[in-house]
């Protein structure tokens, strides 16, 4: 079996002189860093007393989704004489909390809308969207419901 591997450092910036000797004297900030990337400033949610300037665990795991997704789907269009043109995705988690304070997604809902070039098949288009989610690496990994309520818009012909 091939096998991919991959290396983040994750390290938390929040110790603002008295590291974590109280709920309240820590920031949840922390830097999330990969060799040749560029950095990542994230926190927590701002329900659980981050900065809502950074990105968050949940706001990257909704995006990881969204991210491989699109990235199979054009794999498919391109391999399928789909050309597109725009894709742009509105993507939707939901996290719930429960009453001990642990917390599960129970969906992610994805709403991409793919613009594609007047000569292709916009059927087509749509059905592949079934096909990237089979072979979203990230959507198989996870334990709850990734939806896709696709929408497929044609180029008006110049």
């Amino acid at each position: 079996m091939k096998q991919h591997h991959y290396e983040i450092q994750v390290a938390w910036t929040g110790n603002q002189g008295q590291g974590t000797r109280t709920y309240t004297t820590y920031k949840r900030d922390y830097t999330i860093t990969a060799p040749g990337k560029p950095q990542v400033f994230a926190s927590s949610d701002p329900a659980f007393r981050g900065d809502p300037a950074r990105y968050n665990p949940e706001d990257l795991l909704v995006a990881s989704l969204s991210a491989c997704h699109m990235l199979s789907y054009l794999h498919l269009c391109a391999v399928n004489k789909i050309v597109v043109t725009e894709y742009q995705d509105n993507a939707r988690g939901v996290m719930n909390e429960r009453p001990d304070g642990s917390a599960a997604f129970s969906e992610v809902t994805l709403h991409p809308h793919v613009t594609i070039s007047e000569d292709s098949d916009e059927a087509k288009a749509l059905s592949l969207h079934e096909q990237a989610h089979h072979l979203c690496f990230i959507a198989n990994s996870v334990n709850f419901p990734v939806k896709n309520v696709a929408q497929i818009s044609v180029e008006a012909p110049r």
